[in-house]
């Protein structure tokens, strides 16, 4: 890959470097956020869920607005949204102490990550050549599973000056990211004749009468992975300062272990799919077992070794889910 390939993959790596970090970054002081704005677990919890949800609605708002006008002009206003909503929650917790007004900011990030991670993929289909493609979106997918892994961490490192201080990091990250990609990336021009919202709209609803039900299968597991991802992620962060007295960066490089797990079972198995696609079914059942098993585990053999080791068993399984579901 030539230079100028190689910085414009830099750049676009930083969107899902950055994206990552919106909900993982913050698992770890999600126990300093009940202590210091005096709210319950499920308030602390909702502040993941009003960032992934206004993100995943949004997604196909984003994907047409950049099939219309182009990967760039929604690309670098989505991080600034995303930059400019970490600053809302930040001052929410600094100088307010508002608890809604930190939501309200979670939810203008969410709505800035959805114009972001799904379109830098794109833009790399539409900037790479066919030859350089497969190794700019592996780029894209190395960040991404580095994003995940070091969240944990510097959640905890940043937490160390004050828990509210990774909400400034967002936007400390994110407008770089804006500029890199303003000054490197050159995309060809939309095509002209782009469709009309009604025939998007068409096309979505021929798709979901052609494949609706496994496409309603594929949400319900999904959805399913990734509530007990964030729920399971958020106890263990509790469990972890509470009944073994780790905090810090501890605690990040604890959480870190199954969030390690996940990235190498994912890369590990997507490259498997790879050249086995008639088994994407079983590797979603597999890593549904996998996920379920542990939760029944956990209430019937309470202890530190099933504990533990159902951990990085659900771990395994949120994988093996993860890639079986991406190509349905």
């Amino acid at each position: 890959m030539k230079t100028e390939s190689l910085w414009k993959l830099l750049a676009l790596s930083t969107v899902p470097f950055i994206m990552v970090l919106g909900n993982s970054m913050l698992i770890p002081v999600l126990p300093d956020m009940q202590k210091a704005m005096a709210i319950t677990k499920l308030q602390a919890g909702l502040s993941i869920t009003l960032f992934s949800l206004p993100a995943g609605l949004a997604i196909p708002v984003m994907g047409f607005l950049a099939d219309k006008y182009g990967r760039k002009p929604i690309i670098i206003p989505a991080l600034l949204l995303y930059g400019l909503g970490g600053v809302i929650s930040g001052l929410a917790a600094l100088w307010w102490h508002s608890y809604p007004l930190l939501l309200a900011g979670r939810i203008v990030q969410g709505l800035g990550a959805s114009g972001t991670g799904p379109i830098a993929m794109a833009l790399v289909s539409d900037i790479f050549t066919s030859q350089e493609r497969p190794k700019a979106l592996g780029g894209l997918e190395a960040a991404n599973g580095l994003g995940k892994v070091i969240s944990p961490i510097l959640g905890a490192a940043i937490a160390l000056l004050i828990w509210y201080a990774l909400f400034f990091v967002y936007a400390f990250l994110a407008v770089p990211a804006a500029v890199l990609i303003w000054l490197l990336i050159k995309e060809p021009p939309p095509e002209k004749g782009n469709q009309s919202v009604r025939a998007y709209l068409g096309k979505i609803k021929e798709i979901f009468q052609r494949k609706g039900k496994s496409l309603a299968g594929c949400y319900a597991a999904g959805s399913a992975v990734l509530l007990i991802l964030f729920g399971l992620l958020s106890y263990l962060s509790d469990v972890l300062e509470k009944s073994y007295g780790l905090d810090g960066i501890v605690k990040g490089l604890a959480l870190a272990v199954p969030v390690l797990a996940m990235s190498s079972t994912s890369f590990f198995g997507g490259r498997y799919l790879e050249r086995q696609l008639g088994k994407i079914k079983y590797f979603m059942v597999l890593g549904l077992i996998l996920v379920a098993g542990p939760l029944g585990a956990f209430a019937l053999f309470p202890g530190d070794m099933v504990f533990f080791a159902g951990i990085l068993s659900w771990a395994s399984g949120q994988a093996l889910s993860c890639p079986a579901l991406t190509p349905w």
